[in-house]
């Protein structure tokens, strides 16, 4: 075995290898994302995936092994999601203000979500608990893993979905709105936010902070709709 043999193997089995790839995977998407003058199609999130993915791939690490070292990245979602009470302390007035339309806004949005996304899936053959998983995909991770095992489905394959709808959320939601003429970012932001859970949200940030915000705020009430709804729906459903 070639010294360089030997060093990749003792840094892929150190935890700090890995939660240290990560970091500098998502940096690399940043400066990407940056450099092409923030176009949503260079997402940096879609690219540290491809990165990290693309190195697990040609190493032959397991994903257990990477998660040993990325998990302090993971720990970090449930703080993540929990500061979502600061946006929404924030801007009370505005969701006082403006709180019926968001209620029925929120409503009809994560009940789509939840019935599109298992219509689709019933309709292409899926069934049991991969069908099921599809159900939370919209929430925020630790929301939509609580819920995936709560309804016998797949809390990994959840996980996922929601990082994938995020994504294409994201890179959709701009050129979407732009095409539709929808322009008040506080419905944009809305939208993203509870469509497309926390990488929507960090979209919207980027965008304009009003859209930020009020992302910030369907992300929270999204969750929350989600962790009641969803077991309910599936009864109905199934």
């Amino acid at each position: 075995m070639t010294p360089v043999a030997e060093i990749w193997i003792y840094l892929s089995d150190t935890p700090l290898w890995w939660l240290t790839a990560t970091i500098l995977a998502y940096s690399v998407g940043d400066w990407a994302f940056r450099a092409s003058g923030r176009k949503p199609i260079v997402n940096p999130v879609l690219i540290a995936m491809l990165i990290l993915s693309g190195l697990l791939l040609i190493t032959g690490t397991a994903y257990e092994t990477y998660f040993d070292g990325a998990q302090f990245v993971h720990f970090l979602l449930g703080p993540a999601t929990v500061a979502l009470a600061v946006p929404l302390y924030t801007n009370r007035h505005h969701i006082l203000r403006t709180a019926l339309p968001m209620l029925a806004a929120l409503v009809a949005g994560s009940l789509t979500a939840m019935v599109t996304g298992l219509g689709v899936g019933w309709a292409l053959g899926l069934r049991g608990e991969v069908l099921l998983s599809l159900a939370p995909k919209s929430a925020t991770s630790p929301i939509a893993i609580g819920v995936a095992e709560a309804i016998g489905a797949i809390p990994s394959l959840t996980a996922a979905l929601v990082i994938l709808t995020g994504i294409l959320g994201a890179v959709i939601v701009t050129p979407m709105f732009n095409a539709l003429g929808v322009y008040d970012y506080r419905a944009r932001g809305f939208a993203a936010g509870a469509g497309a859970s926390g990488i929507g949200t960090a979209r919207a940030f980027q965008v304009d902070p009003t859209a930020g915000a009020f992302a910030g705020i369907a992300m929270g009430l999204n969750a929350l709709f989600t962790a009641l709804a969803t077991p309910l729906v599936v009864d109905w459903l199934f």
